[in-house]
């Protein structure tokens, strides 16, 4: 009798409730440059969903199976492959939609991850402290001691950045919604945790000592946006990799005229894709390195089984969640 996986697909774009199915195949067989990989963790992003309901930019072919992050175990290994090895921990590439217990994929777009780190934790580490690292790392030309501002800061990637710039000595600045998040984000390292608010430039001002602030990250748009825009001092830096609000950047022309700020942006899948593999493992080992300390781990709010696919993506959908939404694979 033929070994048979558990897969989850759409075949049509839609609300994910109404969408989401799932189909069981035969067990994958690898081609000689290809290893099975057996699911072990796979989360439920933000970008999961926007794929499912058609609003994800490069729209995947449908039928389609969801899943831009995850990460298992290597159970068998095609003839040519010399890189990994059977038995490995690895993360998946963004591309070949992870919610299903097993996996045929070319050696060579894996990234093995040490072994001390949980899978949980591996299955999570590709998106958001990826995306934390470079936002960090490739736009403004930051020395310890100084700072940076951050709405959403509860967010998943809100949090990699405060564990992140702490370890490399830099100071943040976090803005939320929920008074209650404040003790929690300091708790967590987050030097500055204010609610967001019409007062927040002079709020931001008495807490740093009105510091040089020169490095604005951005997941919400609209009025969040542009208040933390005029945070933010002459030829300051305002990164956007998000949209929680759904509403647009507003940029006044005065920001643009008197403060010459610079406004970018970041979509993770593509900086992966055009990286090499030295300069995805330069970023990589040192949060691999963080993660085995202890100093960075995603918050986990509750996890489903691959059968529980529905209700997993409709908690992932509510609002003051306090972790992410994940599947754990059966071994």
């Amino acid at each position: 009798m033929n070994k048979t996986i558990k897969v989850v697909v759409y075949e049509r774009h839609g609300n994910p409730g109404d969408v989401l199915q799932f189909k069981t195949e035969t067990w994958p067989q690898p081609t000689a440059d290809e290893v099975v990989v057996a699911m072990r963790a796979a989360p439920v992003n933000p970008a999961d969903i926007n794929a499912i309901e058609g609003k994800y930019p490069a729209k995947r072919e449908v039928p389609a199976v969801p899943g831009f992050e995850g990460a298992g175990v290597v159970v068998e290994v095609g003839a040519n492959v010399s890189t990994i090895t059977q038995g490995a921990l690895v993360m998946l590439p963004h591309n070949i939609g992870t919610w299903r217990e097993a996996v045929a994929v070319k050696a060579n777009d894996l990234v093995a991850v040490p072994p001390e780190i949980d899978p949980a934790q591996a299955a999570m580490l590709k998106i958001n402290p990826l995306t934390a690292w470079r936002l960090l790392h490739d736009y403004v030309d930051l020395a310890r001691g100084n700072w940076l501002i951050q709405n959403a800061a509860n967010s998943a990637a809100g949090r990699a950045v405060i564990a992140i710039a702490r370890e490399l000595g830099f100071k943040t600045i976090n803005i939320v919604r929920r008074t209650e998040l404040i003790d929690e984000l300091r708790a967590e390292g987050g030097d500055v945790v204010l609610v967001d608010g019409e007062k927040l430039r002079d709020e931001v001002k008495m807490a740093t000592g009105s510091a040089a602030i020169r490095l604005g990250l951005n997941s919400v748009g609209g009025d969040s946006a542009l208040r933390l825009s005029n945070c933010l001092a002459f030829g300051g830096t305002l990164v956007s990799f998000g949209a929680m609000s759904m509403q647009p950047l507003k940029i006044p022309t005065g920001l643009l005229i008197f403060k010459d700020l610079r406004f970018r942006g970041i979509w993770i899948n593509h900086w992966y894709d055009n990286a090499t593999m030295a300069e995805r493992m330069a970023a990589f080992n040192p949060l691999f390195d963080m993660a085995k300390r202890g100093l960075l781990k995603t918050k986990i709010e509750k996890t489903y089984s691959i059968d529980q696919a529905k209700e997993a993506v409709t908690h992932a959908m509510r609002d003051k969640r306090s972790g992410k939404i994940i599947f754990e694979f059966k071994t």
